[in-house]
């Protein structure tokens, strides 16, 4: 009792920080009510004491008590343990009796602190207390394997949401593992269980090296039994050949006459081109709700403008299901596109699924399959990732690819063309129901150098033989999303195989992708339409305030090389399309013009203009697959902030 009452004063304090941190948080950001909050506090103290009250009766019936000990003989102790635990023992008592522990003061099972008499120190003798600690730590392995099966167990339903605990508890639940294992080692090789678990480490990193552990990740709707797709650079070149080219610009062509038919033959039309920024679930939210805003304010003019969407991760989730409400709607189904409704379903949290299905199953589990166009594949971390949207997303986009390859060539919804990144080799792979190599032709290029790398490879092009135009649209949307460590990254059927990477790695706005598509038709728009436009919905503000860097630390100024890298990747990117876009105006004869919607927290305009990009991102909407319910009003009241109310209204006069 008295050792259960001392060793709970640190779980104890934490218990109450954590309560607080819960109370707070929940008033503060997802505006819980006193009820709501009382009762997910009972939901965690009855949980709390369950558990508490099991492990107590388990020591209760195991343990022994330390008098016990003493008046037994430790040879018998030690020969009802395994050869292992014995031997450790020993050579713990060994060593323990040399000295007594050293014990001053303690709190008795009534809380009153209390001073060790001299008495108790001579009886407390280290050999006892060692025996005592052994006991201890055998029965904790016992507990620990308990848990680590109840993981196991939880992992077979992590599909279902009473199953999946919070994302943070999953991740305190994953560091309890390792903490497991590190006691395990230290209860079963003592003074070897650093040596021992660097060695197994080391023999762990060499056979996934060696591919015999190594776990990848599938696009869903590929065949990864058939030959694997070559890639080399002689293959991407005979792809981006120019017959190639031109047999994809004439299919794509009839989108584009099609798009022109649906305005009157006296007036020359704008042509849209809609660029959305990724950002998670926070530009998932923020693109959809500004779609949402447009569109209604230029009475649908935005939507029917619009030729092209491109744009990364979350963004590019956003328009798509904002694309499809409205594809419905002209299939003659009331799916009200202004609704709220649609903003509360995008906004629906993916985090939590995600990050239990990477502990209780991308860790542990990997047996469970399911059927997708003929093929078997893992319910592995990718399929949780695209269950749940779907799910968000009421299954309006579970579908191929290539079921959109009918409404995009009559025009009836825009193209849409992802551009996830390559890894192997930083190109571009542009995903489409339409094969659109045409997007490799080089805007830059001069006409006697043919050493010019290809900026990409058309997908369906290079998947003609693995069932490219099954691809699910999910896993499109997954793979132009994937951020490190959460979502993962993608292997390819191709020879070598190519993983691939969120398309925010070489343009989080997706502007270069739609100035190459216009350079490809060029001609063609500057003949038929009265200009373009480029709308940029992006998640974060173009022009920030340079804040001079004051007080650099030795830390800073060794990390100065890569945080300059990382705090200003979103400027290289900016000042990238506004040369490409800026250069446009010599190659195309049309005006020009350009929107910029953008996400600002005006709450935080203040604050934010004396801190650097990285805290910039933490004070505004998390960049994260959950948002709090804070964060979810804020990002869509954003929309009535004076400057994008400016832009709005620019845009609808440009469409009127």
């Amino acid at each position: 009792g008295k050792f259960s009452v001392n060793n709970s004063i640190l779980p104890v304090t934490f218990l109450i920080v954590y309560t607080y941190q819960i109370v707070r948080f929940q008033i503060n950001n997802e505006y819980s009510t006193g009820t709501q909050v009382v009762l997910d506090l009972a939901g965690l103290f009855c949980g709390y004491a369950t558990l508490t009250t099991i492990l107590l009766i388990y020591f209760r019936l195991t343990q022994k008590d330390i008098f016990k000990y003493m008046v037994c003989r430790l040879d018998e102790n030690l020969k009802q343990n395994v050869r292992v635990t014995r031997a450790s023992a020993m050579k713990k008592l060994d060593i323990a009796r040399k000295k007594q522990v050293r014990v001053d003061n303690y709190f008795d099972t009534n809380l009153r602190f209390k001073k060790v008499n001299d008495d108790e120190k001579d009886f407390y003798d280290r050999n006892a207390i060692v025996q005592v600690f052994d006991q201890n730590h055998f029965n904790l392995v016992i507990i620990e394997l308990l848990i680590f099966a109840v993981v196991l167990v939880l992992g077979i339903f992590k599909d279902y949401p009473i199953f999946q605990p919070p994302a943070a508890a999953s991740f305190m639940l994953l560091l309890t593992i390792f903490v497991m294992l590190s006691g395990a080692f230290s209860y079963w090789f003592g003074g070897w269980s650093i040596t021992t678990g660097l060695v197994l480490f080391l023999i762990l990193n060499y056979l996934v090296g060696e591919r015999i552990f190594t776990k990848t990740y599938q696009a869903f709707g590929l065949s990864y039994h058939a030959a694997p797709a070559p890639y080399n650079i002689a293959r991407l070149q005979e792809l981006n050949n120019s017959t190639h080219i031109e047999r994809d610009r004439q299919q794509t062509l009839e989108a584009l006459v099609n798009w022109r038919k649906k305005f009157s033959e006296k007036e020359k039309p704008k042509m849209v081109f809609l660029c959305v920024s990724g950002g998670g679930k926070r530009a998932a939210l923020w693109t959809l709700g500004a779609m949402q805003t447009a569109d209604s304010l230029t009475k649908g003019n935005l939507m029917n403008n619009t030729m092209l969407i491109t744009g990364a991760s979350g963004g590019l989730i956003g328009a798509s299901y904002f694309r499809e409400v409205m594809l419905q709607q002209k299939l003659g189904k009331p799916t009200q596109p202004y609704s709220p409704r649609h903003q509360r379903n995008i906004a629906t949290d993916n985090l939590n699924p995600l990050i239990f299905s990477l502990l209780a199953n991308d860790l542990f589990i990997g047996f469970r399959k399911f059927n997708y166009a003929g093929q078997q594949y893992l319910r592995d971390r990718a399929f949780t990732f695209e269950d749940q949207l779907n799910i968000d997303t009421k299954g309006l986009m579970d579908k191929t690819i290539a079921d959109y390859k009918k409404y995009e060539l009559e025009s009836v919804i825009p193209m849409i063309i992802f551009a996830p990144t390559v890894i192997n080799d930083g190109r571009k792979l542009y995903i489409s129901p339409l094969h659109v190599s045409y997007m490799n032709s080089e805007i830059l290029s001069l006409p006697n150098y043919h050493d010019s790398k290809l900026s990409g490879v058309d997908f369906q092009s290079l998947f003609e033989n693995q069932g490219g135009e099954n691809l699910r649209f999910l896993s499109a949307l997954r793979m132009n999303a994937t951020f490190p460590y959460i979502t993962p990254n993608t292997t390819l059927p191709t020879k070598p195989p190519v993983q691939i990477m969120d398309a925010g790695i070489s343009d989080n706005f997706g502007l270069s992708d739609a100035v190459r598509f216009l350079h490809a038709f060029r001609t063609w728009i500057g003949e038929n339409t009265s200009g373009v436009i480029f709308v940029s919905i992006r998640d974060s503000p173009k022009l920030v305030p340079i804040v001079e860097k004051t007080g650099q630390t030795i830390v800073d100024d060794l990390t100065q090389p890569i945080a300059s890298v990382y705090n200003n990747f979103e400027n290289f990117q900016d000042i990238t399309n506004d040369n490409l876009i800026g250069y446009s105006k010599s190659w195309f004869t049309g005006p020009i013009d350009r929107i910029d919607i953008q996400y600002t927290p005006t709450s935080f305009v203040p604050i934010l203009q004396n801190m650097d990009s990285i805290r910039q991102h933490s004070a505004r909407a998390s960049l994260s697959w959950r948002l709090t319910t804070r964060e979810k009003h804020g990002i869509i009241d954003n929309i009535n902030t004076p400057q994008n109310k400016k832009e709005l209204e620019r845009l609808k006069t440009l469409l009127e």
